[in-house]
């Protein structure tokens, strides 16, 4: 079989309430990105293409006695199965100031109208990780920046941050679903200074830039942080999202031997985003 497919962990839960809502939480930090749930827990979906990196085993709440949950694996065509939920999602709104909206949505009045057709690609807004860096992007300066957007999902942030006055933007992913995403909500909205790669971080590491994103989970963060700092010009700012409040220690320990320092947190539902910047 190619690679272009999607493993399904079909997991029960006992108790489903709260058990399936904590395991989406944790699931989504090892790098799940889709759910789905049922009566007796949740179906989750990884791209085979970052499978090897996990262990799902070693997840917390399979490791304790508060709950009982069992699963089995299926491998599953890559196929927009999204497509009821992308038909019922609603607006979001962020900082009274920018609209994230589905295609067939009126048109806002904000001033940042954002139009994203998901598929499947994360990024939507709805999550608190790109709910926080769509927040931090609106309280920083942009204007004739350089941005790299790692992990980019539909493109959403690397679209804001040209709207915001971001003059190159590089925006890249390991999946092939979120690359043409991307290109369709760059098209969307009229950005004409995104550019979309689709690979790993390897691909432009040997490229700089003024600012970068990283909304993608810690185990992915905790690997690359000292990719990303070496690919900062001077003074250059990172804002990472994708993890939770308690792994602040972790990511900031990591920042510290890339010469990076933190300067401020968002948090939002125990999930965190912060903004670091390159000591010189």
């Amino acid at each position: 079989m190619s690679d272009n497919f999607f493993v399904c962990y079909e997991f029960n839960v006992e108790p489903v309430v709260p058990g399936s809502e904590i395991l989406i939480a944790q699931l989504s930090q090892l790098g799940f990105d889709s759910f789905q749930e049922h009566e007796n827990g949740i179906s989750a979906y990884v791209d085979s293409k970052i499978l090897s990196e996990i262990d799902v085993n070693e997840i917390q709440i399979l490791n304790t006695k508060e709950f009982k949950i069992s699963f089995e694996i299926n491998s599953v065509e890559k196929q927009n199965w999204n497509i009821k939920w992308e038909s019922n999602f609603e607006p979001i709104y962020v900082d009274n100031i920018c609209c994230v909206r589905a295609p067939f949505h009126p048109k806002s009045d904000y001033k940042y109208d954002l139009i994203i057709e998901p598929k499947m690609s994360f990024g939507t807004g709805h999550h608190e990780t790109t709910s926080m860096m769509i927040s931090f992007i609106l309280a920083n300066e942009f204007t004739n920046s350089s941005v790299c957007d790692i992990g980019s999902g539909t493109g959403v942030l690397a679209i804001l941050a040209e709207q915001r006055g971001a003059n190159r933007i590089d925006a890249i992913d390991i999946d092939n679903w979120c690359y043409l995403n991307s290109l369709e909500n760059i098209e969307r909205n009229n950005s004409k200074n995104i550019n979309v790669f689709e690979g790993e971080v390897e691909k432009i590491m040997n490229l700089r830039y003024d600012i970068i994103f990283a909304n993608i989970n810690l185990n992915v963060l905790l690997k690359d942080i000292s990719t990303y700092a070496k690919m900062l010009n001077n003074a250059g700012v990172i804002y990472l999202s994708g993890f939770y409040e308690k792994d602040i220690n972790s990511i900031e320990l990591v920042a510290k031997n890339s010469n990076l320092t933190l300067i401020e947190v968002k948090k939002k539902n125990n999930w965190v985003a912060l903004k670091l910047t390159i000591l010189i």
